[in-house]
């Protein structure tokens, strides 16, 4: 073995149905006097609850997905404006990303409260959108100080969105076993991810309520998460940007809908991760084990669906070439990016 391995510093908070307390215990241990609470719409009550104990300045409720670069600009002003000295999110990869913007410009350290699985919150990685472009970046400010994990607080996320949300924790995993910095304690993490996703998505479709499965999403989201910010960005989470920055396309369901296509793509390629992933389905071939695990939960089955057409096929194409990465198993041309973005337009079974 030969490699060199990142791991990122951050406390974790695991605290069911504690989030108020770890929220104002991580607040405290970051000396913060002057929170500035960011929240979408939808999240406000909720997040005024979690907040009722940290001295919060400035409530903030403008979040918008792929994080214009318009409503950055207007959340770091209002940070300034108040002086802030800590940003605390809660809400889903939006608002973290939101906090993320605050910070990659004013050092401010991020306490984030997820009630998605999208896993933002455990990365390194901002990304910002303008003219139809999605910018990403790896940058040490961006990565919050801390988390804290209440599975209570995704009991709302409702079932569809629940699904969209583990399949986009799932692509972190998929990513992270052959990204530019691919390593074996990436692997290791993201097969672990992967298992506790996979094994908790179907009993939380099954029964929304029940916490034990919630619990294991986040746990699962979070290793996922801490791989695929150490192995890097791969080919699933490229063509997603793209897609997502240049189409509006709503993000978990996106990766949702690309990761099998990827994953089919790739894993000719890529054996002893297909043998791996294989088992963790515990099927006979890795995009077998996806593609029955998708069709249990009802995921979301293709692009059109989401708003994408099919003319805007050929445009992707040229935006995402640029940036397939070489460490990439299977090769990639446009050809390839054409064929793999029509099927997944179409909902071709991947198989």
């Amino acid at each position: 073995m030969e490699f060199v391995h990142q791991t990122l510093p951050q406390r974790v908070r695991f605290a069911p149905g504690q989030a108020a307390a770890g929220v104002a215990a991580e607040v405290a241990e970051l000396d913060g006097r002057r929170v500035m609470l960011i929240a979408s719409d939808r999240e406000a009550e909720d997040a005024a609850r979690i907040a009722a104990d940290v001295p919060v300045v400035v409530s903030h409720h403008e979040v918008a997905m792929h994080v214009p670069v318009p409503v950055a600009e207007r959340a770091r002003e209002v940070a300034r404006q108040h002086r802030a000295d800590v940003v605390l999110t809660i809400g889903g990869g939006s608002a973290t990303g939101l906090g993320k913007a605050v910070a990659l410009t004013s050092g401010l350290p991020v306490v984030a409260v997820p009630t998605t699985y999208a896993g933002s919150e455990a990365t390194d990685v901002w990304g910002m959108t303008e003219d139809g472009t999605k910018t990403t970046g790896v940058d040490a400010r961006v990565l919050p100080r801390s988390v804290v994990y209440d599975a209570g607080l995704t009991l709302s996320l409702p079932v569809d969105l629940t699904v969209a949300s583990t399949l986009n924790a799932l692509a972190h995993s998929v990513d992270a076993l052959w990204a530019p910095r691919a390593d074996p304690i990436n692997a290791a993490l993201a097969l672990e991810g992967a298992r506790g996703l996979v094994s908790a998505l179907p009993a939380v479709a099954d029964e929304p309520e029940a916490m034990p499965g919630r619990e294991g999403l986040l746990y699962g989201a979070y290793l996922a998460a801490v791989a695929f910010t150490s192995a890097g960005s791969g080919l699933h989470h490229k063509i997603c940007h793209v897609l997502g920055g240049r189409f509006d396309l709503p993000h978990a369901p996106t990766h949702a809908v690309v990761l099998p296509h990827v994953l089919a793509l790739n894993a000719p390629f890529a054996p002893d991760a297909e043998r791996r992933l294989a088992d963790v389905f515990d099927a006979d071939t890795a995009v077998a084990g996806l593609e029955a695990l998708r069709r249990r939960v009802r995921a979301p089955g293709a692009l059109r669906d989401l708003g994408l057409r099919e003319s805007d096929i050929p445009d992707a194409a040229e935006a995402i070439l640029p940036v397939v990465p070489a460490s990439n198993p299977a090769p990639v041309g446009r050809d390839e990016l054409e064929r793999l973005l029509h099927d997944a337009w179409e909902g071709t079974d991947p198989r």
